[in-house]
């Protein structure tokens, strides 16, 4: 009877561990379970010169989804074919402002024939500040851009803030301005976290502000020390792996997630990719809530 005891007592004790041990667990769930995806333009370089390998070396590292913004001499059919090979997708095509209004058929197709959801844009063309003007017509060209990718090729399309955007308009900014003038039926956006945060600008407080316009994310991480602008540019040194830099990483993944951002993608514009890409899929990984 004695023995049996203690064995009772000993299956609590377990049992209670267990317990706790679970509740640990849950309590210290995956703040990003997911695996990211690539920005094209990290490995640009390389991808100049070996598509194919370039890949090769994208998967190895147990990346599928990719946001290619440039076809790197293939045709969109020659690209898909070799990212079909792999097991892997492209999720969302970028393309330059001038092309997306003026070729908005061509780059339709393209963006279908990759297997893309997505057409971003990442720069608009200007000369000296951002201005009132500037953003008037991004707005006009944006909706235009964006109606006819929906209407005839059921695509969205995003614009990725560049950080010049930011230029103050009324109490907010001109970014701000473009968000609340789009249609949101026609434009999204992709939030690019460095150039959100080195003009001085929240990510969290965006993400908060507009939770359903933004679907896709650049990740991205940006040396200490390093003081920001207006201008759009930095040094691509300034661009370290993820969460050895300035920006606040878990607050804002847990602010993307319930905005319902669709998409990550990191991207580094680094030359240090080779350490640096390894270094921000691991940090993504060990991260916790």
């Amino acid at each position: 009877m004695l023995n049996l005891n203690r064995f009772s007592w000993l299956a609590v004790v377990v049992l209670l561990l267990n317990v706790l041990n679970g509740q640990s667990l849950l309590a210290q769930r995956s703040l990003f379970p997911q695996k990211p995806g690539m920005v094209s333009y990290t490995y640009r370089k390389s991808f100049e010169k070996n598509v194919a390998a370039t890949l090769d070396t994208i998967k190895a590292l147990g990346i599928t989804d990719m946001e290619f913004s440039n076809l790197f001499g293939k045709t969109a059919a020659e690209l898909r074919k070799l990212l079909d090979e792999r097991g892997m997708r492209c999720s969302s095509f970028g393309i330059n402002y001038a092309d997306a209004l003026n070729k908005t058929q061509e780059v339709g197709q393209n963006a279908k024939t990759l297997g893309a959801s997505f057409v971003r844009v990442a720069w608009v063309p200007h000369d000296g500040p951002f201005t009132l003007n500037m953003a008037k017509k991004t707005v006009a060209d944006f909706n235009q851009i964006g109606k006819s990718l929906k209407d005839d090729y059921g695509l969205t399309f995003c614009y990725h803030n560049h950080g010049y955007e930011f230029q103050p308009y009324e109490k907010g900014t001109l970014f701000d301005y473009i968000v609340q003038q789009t249609d949101p039926r026609y434009v999204s956006f992709e939030m690019d976290i460095l150039w959100t945060v080195f003009p001085g600008q929240d990510p969290v407080a965006l993400l908060n502000k507009y939770p359903k316009r933004f679907k896709l994310m650049h990740l991205k991480d940006l040396r200490k020390g390093v003081v920001g602008n207006l201008s759009g540019g930095t040094p691509v040194e300034n661009d370290v792996a993820l969460g050895t830099g300035q920006i606040n990483l878990p607050a804002i993944l847990k602010a993307a997630r319930k905005a319902g951002i669709e998409h990550y993608y990191i991207e580094d514009e680094s030359p240090n990719i080779t350490t640096q890409v390894p270094q921000s899929i691991a940090y993504l990984s060990r991260l916790t809530e």
